[in-house]
């Protein structure tokens, strides 16, 4: 099986297509699979809600591509077919980079991690030069595990910044400046291999419909607080790109009318009161604050200063939260970041953000809670984004 380079998730651009609503239908067979192992396809359609000829028609596909094996059986005294995920030997890897690390996960096709690791990264580093180490990391991982390069079908790439999905391009707005301009062509000319690349908001919010215990959400929005802010929405199912690629740009949702100027050019940006880097300017450089770590060690202590500094930054986001909720209603609102430690000490700040600015029904109905896979969601929802598209095929 080979994969396109630039591989979109089948439905990005348009939700209502009919394949879209097959790769919904397929992703929903491969979870009953995943949870509940080998079924017939009576199973499945009881399972899924689907009908039989659907489960049919998807089961004969996902079987040509090798995906799942089937084999008949005897069940209730009649003849079915039974379904199982098949371990094809392909490979699909998810690559997070950060100010400070890059991480890589190798997965199967049916969303078993086979290897991570991560290594870290010196700030400020050349970004070629951390691709590079990337890439070397990857070798090694594939050696160690006795994977052939042929078995990856793509790589999958986050970066904390807007991406231009027709060109692959990192631009202006990235969270590290050193990142724009980087092209798509770049990375697959460093790993030597098909790359596709997202927001680390948008993989996040993939990650958790596709890998966490908030798999098979349909209407949710992650978003990732650190040194800037983002968000990833996903939409009846399906993750939400817009026109360009450019969405959830949460960080940049104005909160303050007469606040500091933001270096996107507008004034009083939710990033410019909420980050993590606001927040450690704020707490000053004598109180021995220097990393967000440091903030989430002082705020678990109880640390009056730091909890008030988090109070205040999270009822922003709650507020820039809100907004966004009035506007596509939410169901479920998933923090990430490295302050979800913190709990209810960060959340309850966000909830009354929310309370105050989203109308009453939306606030009441919609759960905020952490995200439920920690600092690995983003290498996850970049594995995942090539998993769909290797199941997608050429449909």
């Amino acid at each position: 099986m080979t994969a396109t380079p630039g591989l979109i998730p089948r439905g990005a651009r348009n939700p209502g297509s009919q394949g879209a609503l097959r790769h919904l239908n397929q992703e929903r067979l491969v979870e009953f699979l995943l949870a509940n192992g080998p079924s017939t396809q009576a199973e499945l359609a009881r399972g899924t809600g689907l009908s039989t000829a659907t489960v049919s028609n998807i089961v004969r596909d996902m079987a040509t591509k090798g995906v799942v094996a089937t084999s008949p059986v005897t069940s209730s005294g009649r003849r079915a077919l039974l379904v199982q995920l098949t371990d094809t030997g392909d490979i699909a890897v998810g690559v997070d980079f950060g100010r400070r690390h890059v991480r890589i996960v190798l997965s199967t096709l049916g969303y078993h991690v086979i290897a991570e690791e991560q290594v870290a990264l010196e700030p400020g580093y050349d970004v070629l030069g951390a691709v590079g180490e990337a890439a070397a990391l990857l070798d090694r991982m594939l050696a160690q595990g006795g994977h052939d390069r042929e078995s990856v079908l793509a790589v999958g790439v986050g970066i904390p910044g807007p991406i231009d999905r027709r060109t692959g391009t990192v631009l202006q707005g990235a969270i590290l400046p050193e990142w724009v301009g980087i092209t798509r062509r770049e990375l697959e000319d460093v790993f030597g291999f098909p790359v596709v690349v997202d927001n680390d908001a948008n993989l996040g919010a993939l990650a958790e419909v596709t890998w966490g215990e908030n798999r098979g959400e349909r209407n949710l929005i992650f978003v990732k607080i650190g040194t800037g802010i983002g968000a990833g929405l996903i939409l009846n199912g399906l993750p939400y790109y817009g026109f360009l690629g450019i969405t959830g740009e949460l960080g940049h949702t104005p909160v303050a009318e007469h606040g500091v100027i933001c270096r996107c050019g507008n004034r009083g940006c939710l990033e410019t009161v909420a980050s993590t880097s606001v927040m450690l300017e704020s707490l000053g450089r004598g109180s021995g604050t220097r990393t967000a770590g440091d903030i989430l060690r002082r705020g678990l202590e109880k640390d009056p200063a730091v909890l008030r500094v988090v109070s205040d930054a999270g009822t922003a986001v709650g507020q820039a939260i809100g907004n966004i909720a009035n506007v596509i209603n939410p169901e479920l609102v998933l923090i990430g970041g490295p302050l979800v430690g913190l709990g209810d000490a960060l959340l309850d700040p966000i909830r009354h953000g929310i309370q105050h600015n989203a109308i009453p029904i939306i606030a009441d109905t919609t759960t905020v809670r952490v995200s439920s896979l920690g600092d690995r969601a983003e290498s996850l929802g970049a594995a995942a984004i090539v998993i769909q598209g290797a199941l997608a095929g050429n449909e």
